[in-house]
Protein backbone atom coordinates (compact mmCIF):
# COMPACT_ATOMS: atom_id res chain seq x y z
CA UNK A 1 0.00 0.00 0.00
CA UNK A 2 3.08 2.34 1.30
CA UNK A 3 4.57 1.89 -2.29
CA UNK A 4 1.66 2.35 -4.26
CA UNK A 5 0.92 5.22 -2.41
CA UNK A 6 4.90 6.65 -3.17
CA UNK A 7 4.12 5.83 -7.10
CA UNK A 8 0.68 8.22 -6.89
CA UNK A 9 2.79 11.26 -5.48
CA UNK A 10 5.70 10.92 -8.02
CA UNK A 11 2.80 10.21 -10.64
CA UNK A 12 1.20 13.58 -9.55
CA UNK A 13 4.17 15.43 -9.37
CA UNK A 14 5.82 14.53 -12.87
CA UNK A 15 2.59 15.16 -14.44
CA UNK A 16 2.66 19.26 -13.05
CA UNK A 17 6.09 19.57 -14.40
CA UNK A 18 5.82 17.91 -18.05
CA UNK A 19 2.03 19.81 -17.91
CA UNK A 20 3.91 22.75 -17.83
CA UNK A 21 6.92 22.23 -20.22
CA UNK A 22 4.18 20.88 -23.08
CA UNK A 23 2.20 24.06 -22.59
CA UNK A 24 5.73 26.37 -23.19
CA UNK A 25 5.87 24.44 -25.89
CA UNK A 26 3.20 24.07 -27.37
CA UNK A 27 2.35 27.53 -27.63
CA UNK A 28 5.29 28.99 -28.79
CA UNK A 29 5.55 26.06 -30.96
CA UNK A 30 2.30 28.32 -32.35
CA UNK A 31 3.77 31.79 -32.78
CA UNK A 32 6.57 29.67 -34.15
CA UNK A 33 4.33 28.66 -36.83
CA UNK A 34 2.49 31.23 -37.25
CA UNK A 35 -0.95 29.38 -36.22
CA UNK A 36 -3.11 29.93 -32.99
CA UNK A 37 -2.55 28.29 -29.68
CA UNK A 38 -6.21 26.88 -30.50
CA UNK A 39 -5.04 24.51 -33.46
CA UNK A 40 -1.85 23.63 -31.29
CA UNK A 41 -4.57 22.35 -28.90
CA UNK A 42 -6.29 20.55 -30.81
CA UNK A 43 -3.05 18.71 -32.11
CA UNK A 44 -0.13 18.23 -30.61
CA UNK A 45 -0.84 19.11 -26.80
CA UNK A 46 -4.37 16.75 -27.52
CA UNK A 47 -2.69 13.88 -28.63
CA UNK A 48 0.04 14.35 -26.47
CA UNK A 49 -1.58 14.20 -23.12
CA UNK A 50 -4.07 11.34 -24.35
CA UNK A 51 -1.13 9.06 -24.61
CA UNK A 52 -1.90 7.47 -21.38
CA UNK A 53 -5.39 6.77 -21.95
CA UNK A 54 -3.71 5.37 -25.35
CA UNK A 55 -0.93 3.07 -23.44
CA UNK A 56 -3.75 2.09 -20.47
CA UNK A 57 -6.71 0.99 -23.50
CA UNK A 58 -4.01 -0.88 -25.44
CA UNK A 59 -2.76 -3.19 -22.38
CA UNK A 60 -6.08 -3.75 -21.39
CA UNK A 61 -7.10 -5.13 -24.68
CA UNK A 62 -4.17 -7.44 -24.31
CA UNK A 63 -4.38 -8.34 -20.77
CA UNK A 64 -8.16 -9.59 -21.26
CA UNK A 65 -10.22 -6.74 -19.61
CA UNK A 66 -11.56 -5.11 -22.66
CA UNK A 67 -14.24 -3.16 -20.55
CA UNK A 68 -11.26 -1.26 -18.56
CA UNK A 69 -10.33 -0.10 -22.26
CA UNK A 70 -13.68 1.14 -22.87
CA UNK A 71 -14.88 2.57 -19.15
CA UNK A 72 -11.08 4.40 -19.20
CA UNK A 73 -11.94 6.31 -22.15
CA UNK A 74 -15.60 6.94 -21.90
CA UNK A 75 -14.46 8.00 -18.00
CA UNK A 76 -11.69 10.37 -19.46
CA UNK A 77 -14.47 12.22 -21.65
CA UNK A 78 -16.49 12.72 -19.17
CA UNK A 79 -13.96 13.81 -16.71
CA UNK A 80 -11.95 16.10 -19.72
CA UNK A 81 -15.26 18.33 -19.86
CA UNK A 82 -16.37 17.93 -16.20
CA UNK A 83 -12.68 18.47 -14.19
CA UNK A 84 -10.42 20.26 -16.89
CA UNK A 85 -12.39 22.56 -17.76
CA UNK A 86 -14.22 22.88 -14.42
CA UNK A 87 -11.70 23.15 -12.56
CA UNK A 88 -9.26 25.93 -14.54
CA UNK A 89 -12.50 27.82 -14.33
CA UNK A 90 -12.35 28.02 -10.53
CA UNK A 91 -8.64 29.75 -10.92
CA UNK A 92 -9.58 31.94 -13.77
CA UNK A 93 -12.12 33.06 -16.23
CA UNK A 94 -12.04 31.15 -19.26
CA UNK A 95 -12.80 33.51 -22.29
CA UNK A 96 -14.90 31.35 -24.57
CA UNK A 97 -16.33 34.49 -26.34
CA UNK A 98 -12.75 35.36 -27.56
CA UNK A 99 -12.27 31.61 -29.36
CA UNK A 100 -13.50 30.45 -32.46
CA UNK A 101 -14.59 26.90 -31.39
CA UNK A 102 -17.82 26.35 -32.48
CA UNK A 103 -16.86 24.23 -35.70
CA UNK A 104 -14.48 21.73 -32.77
CA UNK A 105 -16.95 21.44 -30.23
CA UNK A 106 -19.32 20.35 -33.19
CA UNK A 107 -16.47 17.84 -34.38
CA UNK A 108 -16.42 16.42 -30.61
CA UNK A 109 -20.27 16.05 -30.51
CA UNK A 110 -20.32 14.20 -33.92
CA UNK A 111 -17.91 12.02 -32.83
CA UNK A 112 -19.67 10.79 -29.55
CA UNK A 113 -22.74 10.08 -31.65
CA UNK A 114 -21.17 8.43 -33.93
CA UNK A 115 -18.96 6.15 -31.30
CA UNK A 116 -22.36 5.85 -29.39
CA UNK A 117 -24.06 4.31 -32.69
CA UNK A 118 -21.16 1.78 -33.29
CA UNK A 119 -21.22 0.84 -29.69
CA UNK A 120 -25.03 -0.28 -29.98
CA UNK A 121 -23.62 -2.48 -32.71
CA UNK A 122 -22.27 -4.60 -29.19
CA UNK A 123 -18.78 -4.62 -30.00
CA UNK A 124 -15.91 -2.86 -31.72
CA UNK A 125 -13.79 -5.46 -33.65
CA UNK A 126 -11.44 -4.26 -36.32
CA UNK A 127 -13.59 -2.72 -38.96
CA UNK A 128 -15.20 0.05 -36.88
CA UNK A 129 -11.47 0.47 -35.91
CA UNK A 130 -11.01 1.45 -39.35
CA UNK A 131 -14.19 3.41 -38.95
CA UNK A 132 -13.36 5.39 -36.37
CA UNK A 133 -9.73 5.86 -37.63
CA UNK A 134 -10.51 7.47 -40.65
CA UNK A 135 -12.98 9.98 -38.51
CA UNK A 136 -9.71 10.99 -36.79
CA UNK A 137 -7.68 11.34 -39.62
CA UNK A 138 -10.58 13.82 -41.35
CA UNK A 139 -10.29 15.84 -38.08
CA UNK A 140 -6.79 16.19 -38.19
CA UNK A 141 -6.90 17.60 -41.94
CA UNK A 142 -9.91 20.09 -40.91
CA UNK A 143 -7.27 21.19 -38.59
CA UNK A 144 -5.25 22.11 -41.09
CA UNK A 145 -7.44 23.40 -42.96
CA UNK A 146 -7.98 25.74 -40.15
CA UNK A 147 -4.51 26.39 -39.37
CA UNK A 148 -3.83 27.41 -43.29
CA UNK A 149 -6.51 29.66 -42.72
CA UNK A 150 -5.63 31.51 -40.47
CA UNK A 151 -2.21 32.12 -41.44
CA UNK A 152 -3.66 33.64 -44.75
CA UNK A 153 -6.36 35.47 -42.98
CA UNK A 154 -3.49 37.08 -41.19
CA UNK A 155 -0.75 37.16 -43.14
CA UNK A 156 1.25 36.58 -40.68
CA UNK A 157 5.25 35.64 -40.11
CA UNK A 158 6.76 32.68 -38.11
CA UNK A 159 8.20 34.23 -35.17
CA UNK A 160 6.43 37.09 -34.96
CA UNK A 161 4.89 38.58 -31.54
CA UNK A 162 1.53 37.49 -30.63
CA UNK A 163 -1.40 40.05 -30.23
CA UNK A 164 -1.45 39.33 -26.04
CA UNK A 165 1.50 38.88 -24.24
CA UNK A 166 1.85 35.76 -22.22
CA UNK A 167 3.70 34.28 -19.41
CA UNK A 168 6.25 31.93 -20.10
CA UNK A 169 6.45 33.22 -23.91
CA UNK A 170 9.32 34.05 -26.19
CA UNK A 171 8.76 34.37 -29.95
CA UNK A 172 12.58 34.34 -30.44
CA UNK A 173 12.83 30.99 -28.27
CA UNK A 174 15.26 28.77 -30.56
CA UNK A 175 14.07 25.71 -32.14
CA UNK A 176 16.00 23.27 -30.21
CA UNK A 177 14.36 24.84 -26.72
CA UNK A 178 10.79 24.18 -28.22
CA UNK A 179 11.32 20.53 -29.52
CA UNK A 180 13.17 20.17 -25.97
CA UNK A 181 9.95 21.52 -23.84
CA UNK A 182 7.58 19.04 -26.18
CA UNK A 183 9.68 16.01 -25.92
CA UNK A 184 9.97 16.14 -22.44
CA UNK A 185 6.46 16.85 -21.90
CA UNK A 186 5.22 14.41 -24.01
CA UNK A 187 7.50 11.95 -22.24
CA UNK A 188 6.73 12.93 -19.12
CA UNK A 189 2.79 12.80 -19.34
CA UNK A 190 2.66 9.52 -19.97
CA UNK A 191 5.55 8.40 -17.59
CA UNK A 192 3.82 10.06 -14.73
CA UNK A 193 0.36 8.78 -15.54
CA UNK A 194 2.08 5.30 -15.62
CA UNK A 195 3.03 5.82 -12.16
CA UNK A 196 0.00 7.21 -10.58
CA UNK A 197 -2.64 4.91 -12.80
CA UNK A 198 -0.55 1.98 -11.59
CA UNK A 199 -0.54 2.99 -8.12
CA UNK A 200 -4.46 3.39 -8.18
CA UNK A 201 -5.28 0.50 -9.29
CA UNK A 202 -3.66 -1.64 -7.21
CA UNK A 203 -5.29 0.16 -4.43
CA UNK A 204 -8.56 -0.28 -5.65
CA UNK A 205 -8.00 -4.22 -6.45
CA UNK A 206 -6.93 -4.48 -2.97
CA UNK A 207 -11.03 -2.74 -1.88
CA UNK A 208 -12.62 -5.04 -4.26
CA UNK A 209 -13.92 -2.82 -6.95
CA UNK A 210 -14.91 -3.93 -10.22
CA UNK A 211 -12.60 -3.43 -13.38
CA UNK A 212 -15.85 -1.30 -15.38
CA UNK A 213 -15.59 0.89 -12.13
CA UNK A 214 -12.01 1.17 -12.06
CA UNK A 215 -12.08 2.12 -15.94
CA UNK A 216 -14.57 4.54 -15.83
CA UNK A 217 -12.93 6.30 -12.27
CA UNK A 218 -9.74 5.72 -10.79
CA UNK A 219 -8.03 4.92 -14.36
CA UNK A 220 -10.07 7.86 -16.48
CA UNK A 221 -9.17 10.23 -13.55
CA UNK A 222 -5.85 9.10 -13.23
CA UNK A 223 -4.66 9.17 -17.51
CA UNK A 224 -7.03 12.70 -17.57
CA UNK A 225 -4.69 14.51 -15.04
CA UNK A 226 -2.13 15.05 -18.10
CA UNK A 227 -5.08 17.28 -19.33
CA UNK A 228 -5.78 18.57 -16.14
CA UNK A 229 -2.29 19.38 -15.53
CA UNK A 230 -1.74 20.81 -18.95
CA UNK A 231 -5.39 23.11 -18.51
CA UNK A 232 -4.42 24.50 -15.24
CA UNK A 233 -1.18 25.45 -16.04
CA UNK A 234 -2.61 27.24 -19.03
CA UNK A 235 -5.36 28.70 -16.66
CA UNK A 236 -2.59 30.18 -14.37
CA UNK A 237 -0.83 31.62 -18.10
CA UNK A 238 -4.29 33.39 -19.13
CA UNK A 239 -4.09 31.05 -22.10
CA UNK A 240 -7.62 29.43 -22.41
CA UNK A 241 -6.86 28.41 -25.92
CA UNK A 242 -4.77 25.47 -24.47
CA UNK A 243 -6.84 24.30 -22.18
CA UNK A 244 -10.24 24.22 -24.29
CA UNK A 245 -8.66 23.12 -27.56
CA UNK A 246 -6.68 20.57 -25.50
CA UNK A 247 -10.15 19.34 -23.47
CA UNK A 248 -12.32 18.62 -27.33
CA UNK A 249 -9.16 17.90 -29.26
CA UNK A 250 -8.13 15.02 -26.40
CA UNK A 251 -11.92 13.73 -26.27
CA UNK A 252 -12.37 13.64 -30.06
CA UNK A 253 -8.71 11.54 -29.88
CA UNK A 254 -9.89 9.27 -27.10
CA UNK A 255 -12.79 8.02 -28.99
CA UNK A 256 -11.45 7.98 -32.66
CA UNK A 257 -7.97 7.24 -31.99
CA UNK A 258 -7.58 5.33 -28.92
CA UNK A 259 -10.71 2.94 -28.84
CA UNK A 260 -9.78 2.91 -32.86
CA UNK A 261 -6.23 1.74 -32.37
CA UNK A 262 -7.42 -0.77 -29.31
CA UNK A 263 -9.93 -2.50 -31.56
CA UNK A 264 -7.38 -3.25 -34.10
CA UNK A 265 -5.92 -5.52 -31.34
CA UNK A 266 -8.12 -7.10 -30.50
CA UNK A 267 -12.33 -7.17 -30.07
CA UNK A 268 -13.93 -4.70 -27.32
CA UNK A 269 -17.16 -5.80 -26.15
CA UNK A 270 -19.44 -3.03 -24.88
CA UNK A 271 -20.61 -3.29 -20.93
CA UNK A 272 -24.66 -3.14 -21.19
CA UNK A 273 -24.05 -0.64 -18.65
CA UNK A 274 -22.30 1.46 -20.63
CA UNK A 275 -25.24 1.31 -23.36
CA UNK A 276 -27.57 2.15 -20.30
CA UNK A 277 -25.76 4.99 -18.91
CA UNK A 278 -22.42 5.85 -18.93
CA UNK A 279 -22.24 6.86 -22.52
CA UNK A 280 -25.33 9.36 -22.21
CA UNK A 281 -23.38 11.07 -19.65
CA UNK A 282 -20.70 11.39 -21.83
CA UNK A 283 -22.55 12.86 -24.42
CA UNK A 284 -24.17 15.19 -22.41
CA UNK A 285 -21.37 16.40 -21.18
CA UNK A 286 -20.26 16.87 -24.83
CA UNK A 287 -23.27 19.10 -25.37
CA UNK A 288 -22.94 20.65 -21.80
CA UNK A 289 -20.37 23.21 -23.45
CA UNK A 290 -22.55 24.09 -26.91
CA UNK A 291 -24.48 26.68 -25.51
CA UNK A 292 -21.34 28.19 -23.64
CA UNK A 293 -19.77 28.27 -27.47
CA UNK A 294 -22.65 29.21 -29.59
CA UNK A 295 -23.90 32.19 -27.05
CA UNK A 296 -19.87 33.56 -26.53
CA UNK A 297 -20.58 33.56 -23.09
CA UNK A 298 -17.57 32.85 -20.86
CA UNK A 299 -16.78 29.87 -18.34
CA UNK A 300 -16.24 31.74 -14.69
CA UNK A 301 -16.03 30.18 -11.20
CA UNK A 302 -19.64 29.51 -10.75
CA UNK A 303 -19.46 27.33 -13.82
CA UNK A 304 -16.63 25.95 -12.97
CA UNK A 305 -18.09 24.48 -9.39
CA UNK A 306 -21.04 23.65 -10.84
CA UNK A 307 -19.24 21.08 -13.21
CA UNK A 308 -16.82 19.98 -10.30
CA UNK A 309 -20.39 19.25 -8.27
CA UNK A 310 -21.98 17.35 -11.66
CA UNK A 311 -18.72 14.91 -11.66
CA UNK A 312 -19.12 14.43 -7.54
CA UNK A 313 -22.94 13.41 -8.82
CA UNK A 314 -21.76 11.06 -11.27
CA UNK A 315 -19.18 9.19 -9.34
CA UNK A 316 -21.07 8.99 -6.60
CA UNK A 317 -24.06 7.76 -8.50
CA UNK A 318 -21.23 4.65 -10.04
CA UNK A 319 -20.02 4.05 -6.47
CA UNK A 320 -23.97 3.68 -5.24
Amino acid sequence: MLADLAAIAAGLVLLVVAGDLLVRGAVNLALRLGIPALVVGLTIVAFGTSAPELLVSVKAVLDGVPALALGNVIGSNIANVLLVIGLPALITVLHVSRLDIAQSNLTMIAASVGFIGLAFLGTFRWWTGLILLAGLGLMIWQSYRHAAQHRAANGRRAGTAPEVELEGVSPSMRGWQIALFLVLGLAGLPFGADLLVNGAVDIARQLDVSEAVIGLTLVAIGTSLPELATSVVAAFRRNADVALGNVVGSNVFNLLGIVGIASLIGPIPVDPEFLRFDLWVMLATALLLLPFILARRDIGRKTGALFVALYAGYVVALLA
